[in-house]
């Protein structure tokens, strides 16, 4: 078969790679139907996640179908249709006890393109397959299905979740990329009164407007005194950081309110400074974290039923073996406009652009 491999900082290419098999009793083999690729790629690429080895195949997002599991696998069988998460989960240790499936300690959590063999490719094995897959309903599109392995949960979960976002609140998400679009649709699911958007590209601010968002700003044009007069000078109630700069961490821990929350989901690569001199004294309470997909499920029914328009982040599609093309194209972003790339799905053509 062939994937998607890493050779080291900048170097990755298509190639042969061996057939995945079955190694545990708990593991499933799928057959990929569809992937994307997510930011985490590009730092893995740029050399950002030093326990990446040079020989892995990259991509930790999938759609697929069961070709084998293994003896010990309960809740699929070979036919069928499923998500592969982003995350495995053993099911057993003192985390996934909690909820907490992204710090598994049984050989999950950010497994698949991290430190074994990922999705990007013909076929995956996928551990821990009855916690780690999810049958999906035969109504749903692959181009919709696939963004439900990750960004809608990261956004949902380390976002919206961990913020307490609640009826009524005034929530800001900075930066209008592919997690905070997810974190403004998912955060209208709780009917807060307002969203306001900011970032600094006009094209992302007009889709955070067709996702949802009640105010747009461009992070230029002063979205602090914005946010102040929306809400009588008191600040948001909810903050959802969706970057990963220092610059952006500090805007949002500016712009919340006395007792309101700062989520942060951006992946950060240097350090931000923390100005408890200002925030002691405000009860402001910020959480960082990694996904668990403990909401996949009721995700994905939210999805099938139509309350989740995942499908409207996707710009750009390719067939899977247009894996460098697409990696280029998402790479370039600023340039090229995507959002989120599909390889594959039930639509193989090269490049197909569609407004958002």
């Amino acid at each position: 078969m062939k994937g998607y491999v890493f050779h080291g900082p900048g170097k990755a290419s298509w190639e042969e790679v061996p057939d995945p098999g079955v190694r545990d009793a708990t593991d499933a083999i799928v057959r990929v139907d569809a992937v994307t690729i997510c930011g985490t790629d590009l730092h893995i690429l740029k050399g950002d996640v030093p326990e990446v080895p040079p020989g892995t195949v990259l991509g930790h997002e999938a759609v697929g179908e069961i070709v084998e599991t293994g003896a010990d696998v309960r809740t699929v069988r070979p036919g069928d249709r499923v998500l592969v998460s982003c995350i495995t989960a053993c099911g057993r240790c003192v985390y996934c006890r909690r909820g907490m499936y992204g710090q598994c300690r049984g050989g999950g959590g950010w497994a698949l393109g991290h430190l074994i063999d990922g999705t990007q490719a013909e076929y995956v094995r996928v551990p821990h397959a009855d916690l780690s897959v999810h049958a999906l309903p035969g109504t749903l599109d692959s181009r919709e299905a696939v963004l439900l392995a990750d960004i809608f949960p990261t956004a949902y979960e380390v976002g919206v979740l961990n913020g307490r976002v609640q009826p009524g609140d005034t929530v800001v998400v900075v930066g209008a990329g592919p997690i905070g679009l997810a974190a403004i649709a998912t955060a209208r699911l709780l009917s807060p009164e307002r969203i306001v958007a900011v970032d600094v590209a006009a094209a992302r601010l007009d889709a955070a407007k067709r996702l949802g968002a009640d105010v747009v700003v461009n992070s230029a044009e002063g979205p602090e005194q914005l946010v102040a007069d929306l809400t009588d000078g008191l600040g948001a109630d909810v903050v959802i950081e969706a970057v990963g700069i220092p610059d952006t961490f500090e805007l949002c821990t500016r712009m919340v309110r006395p007792g309101g929350h700062v989520a942060n989901v951006g992946v950060h690569g240097k350090p931000a400074t923390l100005h408890l001199e200002d925030l002691w004294i405000k009860n402001v309470t910020i959480t960082t974290g990694l996904v668990d997909t403990h909401s996949t499920p009721t995700l994905l029914r939210m999805t099938a039923a139509g309350r989740l328009p995942a499908s409207a982040l996707v710009t750009h599609t390719f067939p899977l073996n247009g894996m460098q093309e697409a990696y280029d194209v998402f790479g370039r972003a600023a340039d090229t406009g995507a959002l989120k790339v599909v390889l594959g799905a039930e639509r193989p053509e090269a490049v197909a652009v569609r407004d958002v």
